[in-house]
């Protein structure tokens, strides 16, 4: 299933729900283009919401870490909210777990920036 993205804010952060695959090709550049474009628009706070997202492929790890350090030099935050147990894993087995703020839910996710 191609990339879906939606958005909306909760106070301050902007919550961005994704659904589908983010994998090489169309469904990175979507995701790169929306989160690029709410960081020039002056979103400091994101919170990825990827609890629908049934696959991520190298590329899409890439782009996500891409985005991470992108976000970091604007003085930005993004952080990953109800990630699955296979993304979990990966991340966990790429040690990437411990550049990524991972909360179990976009509610916990959202009271971080607090």
């Amino acid at each position: 299933m191609a990339l879906k993205l939606s958005k909306h804010a909760e106070g301050d952060v902007t919550v961005v729900e994704a659904v589908g695959r983010i994998v090489l090709g169309e469904e990175t550049n979507i995701l790169r283009e929306q989160v690029k474009a709410m960081l020039a628009s002056g979103s400091k706070k994101i919170v990825l919401n990827l609890g629908q997202v049934d696959f991520i492929d190298s590329s899409g790890l890439g782009a996500l870490v891409g985005l991470h350090s992108t976000a970091q030099a604007q003085g930005a935050k993004i952080r990953l909210a109800n990630i699955t147990k296979r993304f979990h894993e990966l991340l966990l087995i790429t040690k990437l777990l411990t550049v990524f703020d991972v909360y179990p839910s976009v509610a916990e996710a959202v009271r971080s920036f607090a």
